[in-house]
């Protein structure tokens, strides 16, 4: 029987799998959350408690994944002990089973190479123009937008902080946070330099140009990770907000730009009504900011500038857009690539971005070896 043939060449390896949710080590820990929720005097506590909800909500969630997949593999072989006896119906069924339990183990294993710290954290996106003007302006936009509708196809909450238009199109620069379970950890494959290779709509002659502009990712920290910060190395300046003309203009110096003396970042926060609210958003993403930098730090050292590195400066991109004279959408490190270049733009990188945590997960294993 063709059915049953097909069941037996689908096989469900089982029990490694599970070893790499340490199930039995998360059931301890929800247990144990669950008695400190018992205990008089947690909710008195609200930061603490809020995260130690945020931490549960986690470990749940893998859980309740992990029990779905035994409840797939588990009904999966008792429907092919069925097929093995010549019933159809049962064979049919199984093969729709094992699609389920092949769909959710997929989803399943991207949580598993989401083991970062950081992982877990909202993402902190800051977008720059290159070199080339308007071009570059004008890529720096569409990446902009790449980003916020992949974030809305998600269901995750984009909040602009900071936007410094273009002198002719686009945008020189951009921050915004996306807010939503694993944002870092998916979007962190987004850092580095992002190369267009298309026909200007800028050029009068229709010439082909090449536009770079970078993205830098870094991961929203949260109160418990103490980041010091000396007031004597910052330079706080305030300016009159931008806006898009009529009564939404802002008339007062509302807006915070914070430079950090030992490390030269620079952060801007002008979205919130009060100068106080800016410069709080602002100080945020400053100690994200550096808490990338450390951890960029430590991935230095640990690998010894390891080749094949890419630093994030001109000339170095992670990724290529060619939309002229072919359409195609390639990362250099991975070499995931995708020839519909507007679904790309449009949002759709998660072919991208699963690429690269495994790509992530094979470097640093090679790395371990050597």
């Amino acid at each position: 029987m063709n059915v049953d043939l097909k069941l037996k060449s689908t096989k469900i390896s089982w029990p490694h799998y599970g070893g790499h949710f340490e199930i039995d080590k998360k059931n301890e820990r929800l247990e144990e959350i669950a008695q400190m929720e018992a205990m008089a005097g947690f909710w008195d506590d609200a930061d603490n408690a809020s995260k130690v909800q945020k931490e549960k909500s986690l470990i749940s969630d893998v859980v309740d994944t992990y029990n779905q997949l035994q409840e797939y593999h588990d009904e999966f072989e008792i429907l092919t002990e069925f097929a093995e006896s010549d019933d159809e119906a049962s064979a049919s069924e199984a093969i729709t089973v094992f699609d389920r339990f092949k769909e959710s183990f997929l989803k399943a294993e991207q949580k598993v190479l989401l083991s970062d710290e950081a992982d877990p954290n909202n993402a902190i996106i800051n977008i720059n123009s290159g070199a080339g003007g308007t071009e570059s302006c004008d890529w720096a936009s569409m990446l902009q937008r790449m980003v916020q509708r992949w974030a809305e196809s998600k269901k995750f909450k984009v909040n602009i902080l900071d936007v410094q238009a273009g002198d002719g199109a686009g945008i020189k620069s951009a921050t915004m946070v996306i807010e939503g379970p694993f944002a870092y950890g998916l979007m962190k494959s987004e850092t580095g330099v992002h190369r267009l290779v298309r026909i200007s709509p800028f050029d009068s002659n229709a010439r082909r140009h090449t536009s770079f502009a970078s993205l830098f990712v870094s991961p929203e920290v949260d109160d418990d990770i103490e980041i010091e910060i000396n007031d004597a190395d910052l330079r706080i300046d305030v300016y009159r907000s931008g806006g898009a003309g009529g009564q939404s203009v802002n008339t007062t110096d509302s807006a915070v730009r914070i430079t950090h003396g030992p490390t030269g970042i620079v952060v801007t926060c002008q979205n919130e009504r009060s100068q106080l609210q800016n410069k709080l958003q602002a100080m945020k993403v400053l100690r994200s900011r550096l808490y990338e930098l450390e951890l960029e730090k430590r991935r230095e050292a640990e690998a010894e500038a390891e080749a094949g590195k890419q630093k994030i400066e001109w000339g170095s991109q992670i990724r290529s857009y060619v939309l002229h004279p072919y359409k195609m959408v390639k990362d250099h490190r991975t070499n995931f690539e995708s020839s519909q270049a507007d679904k790309v733009l449009d949002g759709d990188l998660d072919g991208f971005m699963d690429a690269y945590l495994r790509w992530s997960v094979m470097e640093s294993i090679s790395e371990n070896e050597q």
